[in-house]
């Protein structure tokens, strides 16, 4: 059976941003792997140091993650064409004679690029999400041949709700004017705002990403746009690589840190969902949406939220044991401590955790570090995690909901190929054997470590384990010792202990003797 998506994509050409991202990598892939009669894909690519952009994407296609396309069509890398440009620069800093090219070529259009850093400040944030996203849109306006047009925001942009549908809501304030007044604030001005104008999400990023989503439907409405929403992207479930991850960006670099057992404890609630959807799922979304619109021609701008806790819970809880159990069958090579995470959901409990799993021993690998004349590094690499770990708690701590109506309804037109081929409905996920595939996905592409090498990373890891009994036991009976020199009722518990000890070796003794 005909896929009518592929079929609709043939002698098409796509342009992309964000493609050196982690989404825009794996919607490029699989874009050339499930639609092989593209006609091209162009890339908006940054150029980075001594790199120029055909440089940075010629990197990019030497991943594994290309290895399955590169063996399928040889020749794939001639459908991608770099072109140069910054997101942050006026007209996206595209030359005069590639914006013709685009004008007069370009079909679909993806937008993917965006700070993904929860800690920016709220003016680079505001640059490249929100003024970004008029750049496209003013290059939108231009193309001759635009069909579809698929923005990707996310599904926490409007996280100070609890339940949240798939419509457009109106920020706090309107974007044009906070870009009209970041303009003229200088840096500590906008710091003290800040927080009033974020109000209820955590954070820069959620907050201008839904000014973004606001703004198009201001800029864009006459476009043939359409607005995905992914939630926490992982790892890949399926394709083209099982457990596919190449960053420390999101969950898997808090799963590399639990990994290598220095992530010990964490703030969240164990029963709250983990809404982690696998980075295949809104890559085959976004394509299948780009059909769609030009399929369809919805009047309104469609919102898909791509999410998994409303079909397929998760929860936080049932990932700190798959971790520590994943991680002690497949362990990093040379952990700093054996695997062993926690979520705690009271603040004293967390602090109190923070000291003698994080602090405490940070400290004293310091210590030791400094008595052998290295430089110390530990309680650096904790501050820096620390820091990682208070931009996650409001995820891992709060609970949402979001319809998924319009995915239901997308699948609903799709045939039964393209429903396998452009699989995005996570309600078959075995999140167990997928959080699996996810730890052996961060040792292999993550850190790039050699399976061959696992049986020496699991003897690291026993002698972790000995050193770790030796260093309790030892604990114990330096207290104990001291209790005993201390208190009498210690030291009679000590001897009724001891002489009950003996009295049982005796008594063993006096059977064996004896015989039956």
């Amino acid at each position: 059976m005909a896929s009518a998506i592929a079929d609709f994509y043939k002698e098409k050409n796509v342009f992309v941003t964000g493609a050196t991202g982690f989404l825009g990598k794996v919607l490029v892939e699989k874009l050339l792997r499930s639609c092989p009669e593209v006609e091209g894909i162009y890339l908006l690519i940054r150029p980075r140091g001594d790199q120029t952009a055909q440089e940075r994407l010629d990197k990019i296609v030497e991943s594994k993650l290309f290895d399955k396309v590169r063996h399928e069509q040889p020749s794939f890398h001639r459908k991608l064409h770099a072109v140069s440009g910054d997101m942050c620069e006026p007209a996206l800093g595209i030359s005069q004679s590639d914006v013709d090219m685009l004008v007069s070529k370009i079909h679909i259009l993806f937008h993917s690029a965006a700070t993904v850093r929860f800690d920016d400040p709220l003016k680079p944030s505001m640059l490249l999400n929100v003024v970004g996203t008029q750049h496209v849109i003013a290059l939108c306006h231009k193309l001759k041949h635009l069909q579809a047009f698929v923005h990707v925001s996310t599904a926490y942009a409007n996280c100070d709700r609890s339940y949240i549908e798939e419509v457009i809501y109106p920020p706090p304030v309107q974007p044009q004017k906070l870009i009209d007044a970041l303009e003229w604030m200088d840096d500590t001005m906008v710091t003290k705002l800040t927080p009033d104008l974020i109000g209820k999400r955590p954070n820069t990023y959620t907050f201008t990403k839904a000014c973004a989503e606001y703004m198009l439907t201001q800029e864009a409405a006459d476009l043939p746009l359409a607005i995905v929403r992914p939630s926490i992207i992982g790892a890949s479930w399926r394709e083209p690589l099982v457990g596919w991850c190449d960053n420390f960006n999101g969950p898997s670099g808090l799963f590399v840190a639990a990994g290598k057992g220095l992530l010990r404890t964490m703030r969240g609630e164990y029963n709250a969902y983990a809404d982690i959807i696998p980075v295949d799922l809104p890559a085959n979304l976004m394509i299948a949406v780009a059909w769609d619109m030009a399929v369809s021609r919805p009047e309104n701008i469609p919102v898909y939220n791509s999410t998994s806790g409303g079909v397929n819970p998760f929860r936080w809880g049932e990932i700190e044991g798959m971790l520590v159990t994943y991680f002690k069958k497949y362990p990093l090579d040379k952990p700093f401590r054996r695997p062993n995470c926690a979520f705690v959901s009271n603040s004293f409990m967390y602090q109190y955790w923070q000291i003698v799993s994080h602090k405490g021993p940070a400290y004293l690998y310091d210590i030791w570090l400094r008595m052998i004349g290295q430089k110390p590094r530990v309680v650096k690499m904790y501050n820096k995690l620390e820091r990682a770990l208070q931009s996650m708690d409001f995820f891992t701590s709060h609970h949402w909901e979001w319809s998924h109506d319009n995915a239901d309804a997308l699948t609903a037109k799709m045939g039964e190929e393209d429903k396998k081929i452009f699989k995005f409905d996570c309600r078959g996920l075995h999140w167990p054997t997928y959080m699996e595939n996810y730890v052996l996905g961060t040792k292999k592409y993550v850190l790039k470590e050699d399976m061959d090498q696992l049986p020496l990373a699991k003897a690291h890891l026993n002698k972790l384990r000995n050193i770790r009994w030796g260093f309790n036991t030892i604990l114990i009976v330096l207290f104990w010792r001291v209790l005993i020199a201390r208190t009498k009722i210690a030291r009679n518990i000590w001897h009724l202990v001891v002489s009950l000890c003996f009295k049982f070796l005796q008594y063993l003794r006096i059977s064996s003797t004896q015989g039956p």
